[in-house]
């Protein structure tokens, strides 16, 4: 009897033990089948790449771009013990007032945004913040429910987006442009829509994220081995303008100082190297800061250098003058009949502001004869006139760094085989052109008969530091050097003795026409003028085309009275800055 019970009692000890093998099987094999929250051996990192900026020749950061951050924090996670902590802490490092981030934090339960435009140095300090809010045990650590793991969420500082700066306001408006955000996956980025920022888009725009992968050490760093990846971050490409900052806002407050001056719509202004094409300023009265465009700016976002297209007047004449030399049809000393001022073609009578008799071919540029070009002007065959007003770069686009530009239009050969259309095409009516176009065109003037394009864009500059230089388009020869020679004697005197007197700056060769024009609205001619004057500006050591408009000014419908004095102070302007250096002998 005392055997069986014995027997009985090892029986069930080997029972229990075999239940409890039987169970730990049971557990090691629903774990081992269970998904488990295992930090993995890998990580992995991404950071976003930026857009490139737009630089003066002179160095300076015209338009850039700078990554913003938001503030992110669920309120389950932080101890109401230590919330006033965290509000005042918060406060201080983001330069939120302290209500202000507590209206933000209670908006909603879980997950709230304290900050969308967190700066990227400010991100910085942040993070610092982020870290010593968990050691301080300002967030607590809360089970989950449905998966029994206990989890702490802290201050995250995440990678937002970019906004795009113009540091010096409204410089270079609206050459430069302006542009919009877009959404990126839910990263804003930056778009160009106007001026430079839309011409060159695809050169300024970020071209590669960066992402790096591998094992990772055990502060989650990760370890650079052959087995780890990383891609690098290749962000947008520099532009490096022509055009240096300390000249282009001279030329800018001088431009809106004459529009008051003149009561003027608009005055512009640019200067170029007859040469090389690079242009050293480009300047708008009206502009506007490309941060905070208004309804009022609207008018201003066009540029008017090359969007503004209106009919030139005389400043077309030095034109037909070069293509009637050009071809041998006159020479500047035959004798044109001046009529006392008033000539009549069919119906319509021209006349002239002052009245000759006689006068020279050379003396119609000089004077600004109406009655002297109309006359010349019927030596060119309708065929001849229309190619050489096209062959001046009239009716296509200027530069290729711009966008928008409108090409102008000059008449039909058939319009120009008539007498009345070759008389008024001849003194800058009857066509439309831009100020860049008209800078294009008497740049041959200047460079031996050789036309050249405008260049705004010298070169790209990568994040490395590697420099692409954009060379100009050869220049056109489009008249003889001979001629040009002619020409460039002939403006020269326009400025000694004729129309643009004004300009005379001694130890300089100043050369330049005047040009006034009427203004069509609904179809008619009204009392409303644009003046203008072209010509070039050179010392010993460089040769300068420049070119001054002013839209509709009230103060005096000449050009002597409202564009010369306009291109004589931007010629100051490059005097005192050193761009030109008179050759003075006392």
């Amino acid at each position: 009897m005392v055997n069986e019970n014995k027997s009985k009692k090892i029986l069930l000890l080997y029972g229990l033990i075999g239940l409890g093998f039987l169970v730990f099987l049971g557990v090691m094999l629903l774990t081992s089948l269970k998904s488990r929250h295992l930090p993995s051996l890998y990580t992995h990192k991404s950071s976003k790449s930026e857009r490139g900026s737009i630089i003066s020749a002179d160095g300076f950061h015209i338009a850039t771009t700078k990554k913003l951050y938001k503030a992110v924090v669920n309120n389950y996670y932080i101890d109401p013990q230590k919330e006033e902590l965290f509000i005042e802490l918060f406060s201080i490092y983001s330069g939120i007032d302290a209500k202000e981030v507590k209206k933000r934090l209670h908006k909603r339960k879980g997950v709230v945004v304290l900050s969308y435009l967190v700066p990227e140095k400010q991100a910085q300090y942040l993070k610092k913040l982020a870290y010593e809010l968990r050691r301080y045990k300002v967030f607590i650590e809360i089970k989950n429910e449905r998966t029994g793991l206990r989890a702490m969420h802290g201050l995250s500082i995440i990678e937002s987006g970019e906004t795009r700066l113009y540091p010096y306001g409204d410089v270079l408006t609206p050459i430069i442009g302006y542009a919009h955000k877009q959404e990126d996956d839910g990263y804003t980025r930056i778009k160009g829509i106007k001026g430079l920022e839309k011409r060159f888009d695809i050169e300024l725009s970020s071209r590669q994220d960066g992402s790096s992968r591998g094992k990772r050490d055990v502060n989650s760093y990760i370890i650079l081995n052959k087995d780890s990846f990383t891609k690098p971050n290749l962000n947008g490409m520099d532009i490096k303008l022509t055009i240096p900052i300390a000249l282009q806002i001279k030329i800018e407050r001088m431009c809106s100082l004459m529009k008051k001056e003149l009561r003027a719509k608009q005055v512009m202004l640019a200067v170029m190297n007859s040469q090389t094409g690079k242009v050293l300023a480009m300047a708008s009265s009206n502009r506007f800061l490309p941060k905070a465009i208004k309804k009022s700016d609207y008018p201003s976002l066009n540029s008017g250098m090359i969007e503004y297209s209106f009919e030139p007047g005389s400043v077309i004449k030095p034109i037909t003058f070069a293509l009637l030399l050009d071809k041998k049809k006159i020479n500047p000393y035959d004798l044109v009949n001046g009529h006392n001022g008033k000539y009549k073609i069919g119906k319509k009578v021209i006349t002239d502001e002052h009245k000759f008799a006689w006068l020279s071919a050379e003396d119609v540029i000089v004077h600004s004869s109406n009655v002297g070009i109309a006359q010349l002007a019927q030596k060119l065959n309708g065929q001849e006139f229309h190619e050489g007003l096209k062959s001046f770069g009239f009716t296509e686009k200027s530069t290729p760094d711009l966008i928008y530009e409108k090409s102008g239009s000059v008449p039909s050969i058939n319009r120009l085989n008539k007498k009345i259309y070759k008389a008024t095409s001849s003194y800058g009516y009857s066509m439309r052109v831009n100020l860049m176009q008209l800078m294009r065109a008497y740049s041959a003037f200047n460079n031996n008969g050789r036309m050249i394009k405008p260049q705004l864009v010298e070169s790209f500059i990568d994040e490395f530091g590697a420099v692409t230089k954009l060379e100009n388009e050869e220049a056109i020869q489009i008249i003889q050097s001979a001629t040009a020679a002619k020409m460039k004697k002939i403006l020269v005197k326009t400025v000694t003795k004729g129309t643009g007197t004004k300009t005379i700056t001694k130890g300089l060769t100043v050369g330049g026409k005047t040009g006034t024009a009427h203004i069509v609205e609904k179809g008619k001619y009204v009392r409303k003028y644009n003046t203008a004057f072209m010509g070039f500006v050179n010392d010993k050591y460089i040769n300068l085309t420049m070119g001054a408009i002013v839209v509709q000014p009230k103060k005096s419908q000449f050009a002597s009275q409202t564009a010369v004095p306009t291109f004589k102070k931007a010629i100051d302007i490059l005097v005192e800055d050193g761009y030109l250096k008179p050759d003075i002998v006392e």
